[in-house]
């Protein structure tokens, strides 16, 4: 099975949005990785649900949207208004999270998690077959072009463990500092889904980065 590559629209060119989300369209990914910061949760703050509305106005792939927010249950019908079909919400920001991805789930979209990467994969084990998606930050959440960190190569084989043991069939996405050397690294440990930011916006022919990551 190929790998799901999943291009991050925050680095892409914010005065050629439809452009890069067009380029996107004809490309071989999957989703469409949509990076959505508070600035409480993460040093930083990204666009909100009008940019994301625009961007789903255009694209034709699935929004993958990663809530980098401190109070994801505040918005969770406003993004499925907006268009996303994957809602990832911080295992660090829920203090009810079964409650969270319930909520998700009756919204009609697909549930994901993701854990920061000094959070433990085992704190997902009693709800493993609640969550569609598990988000393993590769780099610390909240700015794009970041070192990636090495430990979440091992991440990514212990939770697709906990997975395989569990008899589920949650999908494990891994975000930061993703490129064809990382990337194989992580799919040989077992992810099945790639985001790249940087890597593919900043290569001189992304739609063929992204035909390379997806062979991975």
């Amino acid at each position: 099975m190929s790998t799901i590559v999943s291009p991050s629209v925050l680095s892409a060119d914010f005065a050629n949005l439809e452009r890069d989300v067009k380029m996107l369209n004809s490309s071989e990914a999957e989703w469409l990785h949509i990076d959505i910061m508070d600035g409480q949760f993460v040093p930083n703050i990204s666009f909100g649900l009008p940019v994301m509305k625009a961007i789903h106005k255009h694209a034709t792939k699935p929004l993958d949207v990663h809530l980098m927010i401190a109070t994801p249950d505040d918005y969770i019908s406003e993004f499925k208004d907006a268009g996303a079909e994957i809602l990832t919400v911080h295992y660090e920001t829920c203090t009810h999270l079964h409650r969270t991805l319930q909520r998700i789930k009756s919204e009609g979209m697909k549930t994901g998690v993701a854990l920061n990467p000094h959070t433990p994969v085992d704190l997902l084990k009693d709800i493993i077959h609640d969550i569609d998606l598990v988000l393993i930050m590769s780099v610390n959440p909240g700015f794009g072009g970041q070192k990636f960190i090495p430990q979440a190569v091992q991440k990514v084989a212990a939770i697709k463990s906990i997975i395989n043991e569990a008899g589920a069939k949650t999908l494990i996405e891994v975000d930061g500092g993703v490129n064809l050397d990382t990337g194989k690294q992580l799919v040989e440990a077992g992810a099945d889904a790639l985001v790249a930011g940087s890597f593919v916006f900043g290569s001189e022919n992304p739609v063929e980065t992204i035909s390379k990551l997806k062979v991975l």
